[in-house]
């Protein structure tokens, strides 16, 4: 989490926020009028992170990819494991891009706007961080069903087994 003063900042549009997010952070980032693109090291990829503003419907669409691509005949193995990982998601979803066969986590945020739509620095650190740590926890889901010929059952099993105490 970023500081507490940083976080008494004013609000900002969010294409604006995202940017001083990924700025203060150091992160790998390039920007359009109503598009962000950065890059970001997770524990088991590099991830793409992507955002697009929707001024008219006042939506901000978070994606991003946890670079894995999927063979068309692991697919029906890969559907079933997203269906089974989306149950376990409370915001956000996983899909699978048909026409590439790209894995991508999505997220739409609706940006209340009386006048002009911002976002405050807490907003944009939850959408990042809750999109990159759902990528973190699911990765290994995916690889043991694309890599380690596991069941989708089986692969979140061995996954997300819960550890007990410390080490």
């Amino acid at each position: 989490m970023l500081d507490e003063a940083e976080d008494e900042r004013d609000d900002a549009a969010p294409i604006d926020m995202l940017e001083e997010y990924y700025a203060a952070h150091g992160w790998t980032h390039s920007r359009d009028d109503d598009e962000i693109v950065a890059k970001v090291k997770g524990s088991w990829a590099e991830y793409e992170l992507r955002a697009i503003w929707r001024d008219d419907d006042s939506v901000l669409q978070f994606l991003a990819f946890p670079d894995v691509r999927v063979a068309d005949e692991r697919r029906a193995a890969i559907y079933e494991t997203i269906g089974l990982v989306n149950e376990q998601l409370w915001i956000g979803h996983f899909e699978l891009w048909s026409s590439s066969g790209i894995l991508l986590y999505r997220h739409a945020a609706m940006i209340d706007s009386d006048e002009e739509a911002t976002m405050s620095l807490a907003q944009a650190e939850l959408l990042i961080e809750s999109a990159i740590d759902e990528c973190e926890r699911f990765y290994p889901v995916f690889q043991f069903v694309l890599w380690g010929g596991k069941s989708p059952k089986d692969a979140i099993a061995a996954a997300l087994i819960e550890t007990q105490g410390e080490a």
